[in-house]
């Protein structure tokens, strides 16, 4: 049910919220402790905020009150910001973030590590390449670039400095 929901709503419903502006980045239709929660994740250039969110709600609202892609189960509507430490999980997330500091972790080791933070210097369909970030000290780390596979990385997300 959850991934026909899901389905449903990125064929019929992400079309009308990127007519009006806006980056889908995830649908998400799941469990949560008040019920079934679907949720619309959205991005625009500049971030969004509660009004962002209150514009897609009301637009999308009876939309989905018409397609009924939950087979009448009750459920709650979220139209949400992905938050500014979102995941980076597509191409157009990663180039995005070409020439930014990002933080991978593998699903396992790699030569006994499995947590890298770094320069984002390219990316392709099969592998991520960063250029390691300064020590506490300052001082470069040896390696210039590391190479990582894309099937081993267990995410990958920026890292946000205040």
């Amino acid at each position: 049910m959850a991934s026909k929901t899901k389905s449903l709503c990125e064929e019929k419903i992400v079309p009308v919220i990127e007519r009006m502006g806006y980056e889908v980045v995830e649908v998400e239709y799941a469990k949560k402790t008040d019920g079934m929660n679907l949720t619309f994740f959205i991005d625009k250039d500049g971030g969004i905020d509660v009004d962002d969110c209150e514009a897609v709600s009301k637009t999308i609202d009876p939309l989905l009150d018409e397609l009924n892609p939950t087979d009448d189960q009750a459920y709650i509507l979220n139209v949400s910001s992905p938050g500014i430490d979102r995941p980076l999980k597509t191409d157009k997330d990663l180039k995005k973030h070409l020439g930014k500091e990002i933080a991978v972790t593998l699903f396992a080791k790699q030569n006994g590590v499995k947590n890298f933070e770094g320069e984002l210097v390219e990316f392709d369909q099969n592998t991520v390449t960063i250029k390691p970030l300064p020590d506490k000290k300052g001082k470069q780390a040896n390696q210039e670039q590391i190479t990582l596979q894309k099937d081993k990385i267990a995410h990958i997300v920026p890292i946000i400095k205040f």
